[in-house]
């Protein structure tokens, strides 16, 4: 996840690019003055990852400081260290240089840009595109990357399901990798004369410092929903830490999705540097407006109108209005950076790129019954599913759960949308982690059970199957071919943690296993999918 050649930057080098404001880097008490000459070819936080020439960074974390584990930087061939002060005082004899900052955190993302020259002022970096938002972050990139591809741009991806450097792809950890990670990829996408890249911009990945040092060419954003509020406590603060990519220094242009207000003041932060996108009804104020929204099979045609010229012509077959918005926003975002809208049109024309299949994401595996697995693990987007796969006849069966150690408040009004929208409702577990998955169960059940029983006679059928996968064969058993299943929460990920163990479990393969037993017809898919 960095480039094979660096050309190597001294440290005195690296602290000189640092922006106006860094904390100040000195030399520890011992380090000889000659030492701020040693030159570096990365830089790295984690000690199991040290390559030889790297700095290593020793931060502070939640149980152990890392200048514990500056020995083994140093037999891996670290060049120097830097840590703060209450590293020095836990630091072994390395024999390396050790320099000091304070709140080194903030000091990570700027080293690593100045290290790997990851954006130089030359122009020789892939024009960079970041999504951030609660739904839609995965889709919209995969989105924008269909469309270069289409104009025959070679692309990059960082995101949750994997990375991808133009060649083989990286199965994805984190939504958006540590930051020097993240400049390393930037290097080696520009060491491998990449056009152009789209990178997921998580909350966290913006609290956590993960993009510091990154400057997006074009930013967007989707939409701000319930979640996450275990680590930012409210909307309030959910709303600030998405806006930080907004801001003057971390994006140089974006496109802003105004459906609502949340998007209204992002457009705010934006200013003049932003540019709005309206794909709801009745939104009328906005620079870009998608229009004549029809159903197209399972997915839409649509236009997208722009501030100035012809309308576009647009079709996405996956299903949802959702996935409307998500190509508009990928759409508008690729236009701002300057491309041709004639040769948007063609590429639109000839390629069909909103139809890509984005694993774990609105997945059809089976059309007799529909057979669906998609990500939606939060309100809104459980709820947008559910609205958009209700076909004119036959029910829909939801088989769902929630996280545990999470925000527990999302747990009833998810198991409340379910019953509303659902003819069968299958509470069972997602990633429970060290959390009891009964009582998680329970708290869905709890939302669930009020609203059916609130909606009298008509209300929908509420069954507690545990484990998931047997919870996936109930719903395929009660399933009628004009029926739609929908397995709904964990889309492409192929690990399920309980208690600190992770069991394999794919829906995908699940769901396609159970239809096979019941005898339904399922294509055959030849494709990676996580």
């Amino acid at each position: 996840m960095r480039p094979e050649r660096v050309q190597p930057v001294s440290l005195a080098d690296a602290a000189a690019a640092l922006p106006q404001g860094a904390p100040a880097i000195t030399a520890a008490p011992g380090t000889e003055a000659g030492a701020w000459s040693v030159e570096l070819t990365g830089v790295c936080i984690n000690s199991r990852q040290i390559l030889p020439g790297d700095l290593y960074l020793a931060l502070p974390g939640a149980r152990h400081h890392g200048a514990g584990f500056a020995a083994d930087a140093a037999a891996a061939g670290a060049a120097a260290v830097l840590t703060d002060a209450a590293g020095l005082a836990q630091l072994p004899d390395t024999g390396l240089p050790v320099f000091l900052a304070e709140d080194i955190r903030r000091l990570v993302g700027p080293l690593s840009a100045a290290v790997f020259n990851s954006q130089p002022q030359d122009g020789s970096a892939p024009l960079l595109f970041g999504v951030t938002g609660t739904n839609g972050k995965t889709t919209t990139t995969y989105f924008i990357t269909s469309l270069l591809k289409a104009l025959g741009r070679s692309t990059g991806l960082i995101g949750t399901i994997e990375i991808l450097a133009g060649g083989e792809a990286i199965p994805s950890v984190l939504t958006t990798p540590e930051s020097p990670q993240v400049h390393g990829l930037l290097a080696l996408m520009r060491e491998r004369a990449l056009d152009a890249a789209a990178m997921e911009v998580s909350s966290h990945a913006i609290s956590y410092r993960r993009v510091d040092g990154v400057v997006f060419d074009v930013a967007g954003f989707t939409n701000l929903t319930q979640d996450h509020l275990d680590l930012h406590g409210s909307m309030e603060e959910y709303f600030a830490a998405k806006a930080d990519l907004f801001r003057a220094g971390r994006s140089r242009r974006a496109v802003v999705t105004v459906d609502d207000e949340w998007g209204r003041r992002m457009a705010e932060v934006a200013g003049s540097r932003g540019t709005t996108l309206a794909t709801a009804d009745g939104v009328h104020d906005a620079d870009w407006q998608v229009r004549a929204v029809q159903r197209q099979g399972l997915g839409h045609s649509f236009e997208l109108h722009p501030p100035q010229g012809a309308p576009l012509r647009v079709r996405t077959g996956l299903p949802g209005t959702f996935n409307v918005s998500n190509a508009a926003l990928a759409l508008a975002m690729v236009l701002e950076s300057g491309v041709d809208p004639a040769l948007v049109q063609r590429a639109l024309d000839e390629h069909d790129p909103f139809t890509v299949e984005v694993p774990g994401r609105m997945q059809l595996l089976c059309e007799s019954p529909a057979a669906i697995v998609d990500f939606a693990h939060n309100p809104d987007a459980l709820q947008r599913t559910l609205e958009s796969v209700r076909r004119p006849e036959g029910r829909v069966i939801v088989v769902f759960g929630a996280t545990g150690e999470r925000d527990q408040t999302k747990r009833p009004l998810m198991g409340e949308i379910a019953a509303r929208l659902a003819d069968v409702v299958i509470v069972t577990d997602d990633d429970p982690h060290d959390e009891d998955d009964a009582a998680i169960r329970a708290d869905v059940l709890r939302g669930a059970r009020r609203a059916a029983e609130a909606a009298g006679p008509d209300g929908s059928r509420i069954l507690e199957v545990a484990p998931r996968a047997a919870a996936i064969s109930r719903a395929v058993e009660l399933a009628e071919a004009s029926d739609t299943i929908l397995v709904a929460g964990r889309g492409h990920e192929v690990w399920q943690e309980v208690k600190g163990v992770n069991l394999a479990l794919d829906d995908r393969v699940e769901l396609r296993a159970a239809l096979a037993r019941a005898g339904f017809t399922v294509p055959t898919y030849d494709g990676v999918e996580s």
